[in-house]
């Protein structure tokens, strides 16, 4: 038999983040999958998605009848009705031929396989319009350890009054439009539109909208934003964005060191909305306009970063508590798809 060291309840391993040591440090993970149900964080901490239900192994990489998909396909798994906690076989490339539309209690876990898209699939489907990821009218969602990059529209978009999403742990690389929350400022019923995100990797090529937001609540904490492009941060309605623990780096060109983005509307009308920067890092002259008018950069958040906790009591309405900026760094640095094996911390 073999023992191990149990944990204390309040016991970690160090990682800053909850939603990593709440899992991802046992070597025995693929024992209990579904354990990580219970380590979203943010808005969406209450996703538990397949948890529950029976675990569905894909098999077949094929995708070539979306109306009767194949058993064990991915399409077969996803339009089930009940509870499915969703895993691969082994590695493959699964080329979809139109989007993949899933049905509500599932989770797609694609821990140590290496499972994509094929390169070049924009997947259009009807009235489509190409983006990698598209939460539509759902609620409860989590969306964790993702790479995305180069797709025909957005990477991921939360629209159609879909509320309480954390996107966590994530790569974006290379593309235009990245996150849009809210599709529509006239769609008031994304008024209770909350969304988390928290401990990802903006990287290289990206242009706009990390995130874009209508209306609701946006918290944005503890990200690396690697190189602005046009800007990071927009909206376009009365809503509030809290920004807590950033690291922003602006590019050389003088024209592209904000990190806000106000738009479609006129000074006396943004600065109703609620818009603020805690404990952000910039470099390189980047600057965050605030709703008050007031311009946050490199200098004016010290008293935040050299406090012991690094928190704020305005955070915890999404359930995370920002980390010192100093640590985004290490925060980030295992964004996007993991590599686990069976039998080793992941």
């Amino acid at each position: 038999m073999v023992s191990r060291r149990r944990l204390k309840p309040r016991e970690t391993f160090g990682t800053h983040k909850k939603v990593e040591d709440c899992w991802k440090c046992y070597s025995n993970w693929d024992k209990n999958r579904q354990k990580l149900a219970d380590c979203a964080v943010g808005f969406g901490k209450n996703a538990t998605s397949g948890k529950g239900g029976n675990i569905y192994v894909v098999t077949d990489p094929s995708d070539n009848d979306v109306v009767n998909p194949k058993n064990e396909t991915l399409r077969h798994a996803v339009i089930q009705d009940e509870p499915l906690w969703i895993i691969f076989e082994q590695d493959m490339v699964i080329k979809l031929k139109q989007e993949l539309i899933m049905n509500s209690y599932k989770t797609i876990d694609a821990r140590n396989t290496n499972v994509r898209s094929s390169p070049g699939h924009f997947g259009h489907r009807g009235m489509s319009d190409g983006d990698a990821m598209s939460i539509f009218g759902s609620k409860h969602v989590w969306v964790d350890h993702v790479t995305l990059s180069t797709c025909a529209d957005g990477l991921v978009d939360v629209v159609e009054g879909s509320s309480l999403v954390t996107i966590s742990n994530s790569l974006f690389t290379e593309h235009d439009k990245v996150i849009l929350l809210g599709h529509d400022d006239a769609y008031t019923s994304d008024k209770s539109l909350k969304v988390t995100i928290a401990f990802n990797h903006f990287g290289e090529g990206l242009t706009q909208r990390l995130p874009r937001i209508g209306h609701g609540y946006a918290h944005i904490v503890n990200n690396d934003y690697t190189k602005l492009g046009m800007y990071a941060i927009g909206g376009s309605a009365s809503l509030t964005i809290l920004s807590q623990g950033n690291r922003f780096l602006a590019p050389d060109d003088e024209k592209s060191k904000e990190v806000t983005k106000y738009e479609y509307a006129p000074k006396s009308e943004w600065q109703k909305w609620n818009w603020k920067s805690e404990g952000d890092l910039f470099l390189n002259g980047a600057f965050f306009t605030s709703s008050s008018g007031s311009i946050f950069n490199s200098s004016s958040n010290a008293a935040f970063l050299t406090s012991s906790s690094g928190s704020s009591s305005s955070s915890s309405a999404s359930d995370i508590t920002a980390k010192p900026s100093s640590l985004v760094p290490t925060l980030t640095a295992n964004a996007g798809a993991l590599k686990c094996q069976k039998g080793s911390a992941c």
